[in-house]
């Protein structure tokens, strides 16, 4: 009598559940206005042979037929209030079939599927809302429900309520939110969760191995698990499945499986074990039990055999059981993150969902039932974002620390180079300030010193006049002169260069006599051209100029410079007695033509009596050299 009561209250606990919020409904009585019906007399045929009999519902065809199929009709009654309805009446069926035709007195009032075809559509998963008719409706009426029922399928009847259409479909809104919609999102969820775990898996690569890609098994288990799932447990909104019964119930017995195995692995990858011999060998035991299960499946729903199935299932509820064990051990007994503690308690109760699956559905079948498991599923997910969400979280605050470090590196180089580079900047100060003391004194030695050391010989031979003394002095005050005057002069200004040289020279070019024609074009700034070549280009010019006051003897010199578009050209030319150019150079000449080859000009010298020209070509560009 005790296992009958725990019985009746698994089944009012279970009805309850699947009414919602639903309350003050009492089975076999009526309250509200609602009858629920829970006697029939059915009349069942099975391989040709019928017998009828006085049963109460809920009726579970597996139960009492296991390994076989066929059908039933079902006789029930109920009676209408004395004064008749008020309001529309309707009937609600938790669950029947496989396949169904209802008729109340006689009247047809819905079929669904082929009473003849077996393994064929399959309308019992979902509760059915039937609005009855007015115009049948009898004081004493007659309902007769006629199923036929597939092997391993759980058809058959409910108990059934009848009463005001409003209050029934309260009743029926509770059973298919749990039935359909709640399967519906569970499904859902599991497939997205499914996809973004698969997305980690091909797009999350460890490459800290050189020449070695690695994807962690983790995201891949788990998105094999929630994608199979979302097919296991969405089987019961396709009322047309997409192969035939049975293969269509090994498919989702199958998928049960494969989830049941992922997820395991899934665990076994969270607390880091995946290399450790040990899971290997939980690999192995787990592959076993998913090869044989199509096996035990195909023999359980497609010959009968409903002991093979319920062996497996047990068969995989012991192995979690033991796994569950040791799992929990290791995270409770070791500092291990929260993360691998909820996973454990996830699958303490997943497996207590499940093992409760398994008594309700295979050990002693109720009817109707639904699975827990497959609402307790959606943990497993969870548990995989959390994961997922504390990795990314870790991994950024890694790489916030890193950057942190990094930027810190940087700044410390950073100032590093800056007093590097300030120390180089004062070293280039101090040679540029050797280099141009060196060019300083470079210059005066070449000019000055060379006219100085000139006059002095003069003066100490004894056979010099004054006027020559007086020239030699008075050229090396003009090149003292000029060489300060290019220190401020720009870089490529030839135009100014000139005009210096005109400006300290004019006056002796007339105090010698020599009148000076200047025929200067307003030229481009020659942009390579820089201080230092400058003061090379300078030099060349005024010894052109110190020459003719010296040693031309001439009345006229004339000073032109025009650009093109390969260069500037300068040109001095006097009408002096000439010189052999021909003959070796004198050391102005050699210094002129060494301080041209610095600066990219080219000189030339044409000269006769009469008629002396020095060309100077400034090209825009100095020609590259050709290795």
């Amino acid at each position: 009598m005790s296992l009958q009561y725990f019985k009746n209250l698994l089944t009012c606990c279970t009805m309850g559940l699947l009414c919602g919020a639903v309350s003050g409904v009492v089975c076999a009585q009526e309250a509200g206005g609602l009858q629920t019906l829970t006697q029939a007399q059915v009349t069942t045929t099975v391989n040709g042979h019928s017998e009828t009999e006085a049963v109460q519902l809920p009726y579970h065809w597996d139960k009492h037929h296991k390994g076989q199929q066929g059908e039933a009709i079902f006789l029930l009654s109920f009676d209408m209030p004395a004064q008749g309805p008020v309001e529309p009446m309707a009937l609600l069926l938790p669950k029947l079939g496989n396949a169904y035709a209802i008729e109340l007195n006689g009247m047809l009032l819905q079929q669904q599927g082929d009473m003849t075809r077996y393994n064929g559509a399959d309308y019992s998963q979902l509760p059915r809302y039937l609005i009855l008719p007015p115009q049948g409706l009898l004081a004493h009426n007659h309902l007769r429900v006629h199923i036929r029922a597939d092997i391993g399928r759980r058809g058959g009847l409910a108990q059934m309520t009848v009463g005001p259409a409003d209050a029934v479909y309260e009743l029926y809104s509770g059973f298919h939110n749990w039935v359909a919609v709640g399967t519906g999102v569970v499904s859902m969820f599991s497939l997205v969760i499914g996809v973004i775990a698969l997305s980690l898996w091909v797009t999350q690569v460890d490459r800290s191995m050189p020449g070695v890609v690695r994807h962690d098994p983790l995201y891949l288990y788990a998105g094999l698990a929630e994608v199979v799932w979302a097919v296991g447990v969405g089987y019961v909104l396709l009322e047309h499945p997409p192969v035939p019964w049975p293969w269509w119930g090994l498919l989702s017995t199958f998928a049960l499986g494969t989830w049941c195995c992922s997820m395991a692995l899934f665990c076994v990858e969270v607390v880091g074990w995946g290399r450790k011999p040990q899971a290997l060998t939980f690999r192995r035991s787990l592959l076993s039990l998913l090869v044989v299960c199509p096996v035990m499946s195909y023999l359980a729903v497609g010959q009968g055999q409903v002991w093979m199935l319920t062996a497996w299932y047990l068969a995989m509820g012991c192995v979690f059981l033991g796994f569950a064990m040791v799992f929990s051990w290791f995270t409770w007994r070791q500092s291990t993150p929260w993360a691998h503690r909820v996973a454990a308690l996830v699958i303490w109760l997943n497996l207590a969902m499940g093992m409760r699956d398994i008594y309700v559905f295979r050990i002693d079948p109720q009817y109707p039932q639904i699975t827990w498991l497959r609402f307790s599923s959606v943990l497993f997910g969870i548990t995989l974002l959390y994961i997922v969400m504390t990795r990314f979280r870790n991994a950024s605050d890694q790489a916030y620390a890193l950057i942190s470090t990094m930027a810190s590196r940087v700044a410390k180089r950073e100032q590093e180079l800056r007093d590097s580079y300030q120390q180089l900047e004062k070293m280039a100060r101090e040679q540029e300030r050797g280099a141009e003391r060196s060019r300083i004194l470079r210059d005066m030695h070449d000019g000055v010193g060379a006219h100085l050391s000139s006059a002095i010989r003069q003066v100490e031979a004894g056979q010099t006049s004054s006027g020559e003394l007086l020239a030699t002095l008075r050229d090396s005050l003009d090149q003292l002169k000029l060489s300060i005057d290019v220190m401020n002069l720009p870089g490529g200004d030839v135009n100014g260069l000139l005009a210096n040289l005109r400006y300290r020279l004019g006056a002796r070019f007339a105090a010698s006599g020599i009148r000076l024609e200047w025929r200067v074009d307003l030229l481009p700034v020659l942009e390579r051209l820089d201080t230092q070549d400058m003061r090379h280009l300078q030099f060349i010019i005024f010894e052109a100029f110190s020459n003719i006051l010296q040693h031309a003897c001439c009345s006229t010199m004339l000073v032109s410079a025009h650009a093109d578009e390969e260069g500037v050209e300068i040109v001095i030319a006097d009408d002096g007695v000439g010189f052999d150019v021909t003959q070796p150079s004198s050391s102005g000449r050699y210094w002129m033509q060494e301080r041209a080859s610095v600066i990219g000009a080219d000189l030339t010298w044409l000269s006769m009596p009469g008629a002396t020209k020095l060309r100077i070509s400034l090209p825009f560009k100095v020609p590259q050299l050709s290795s």
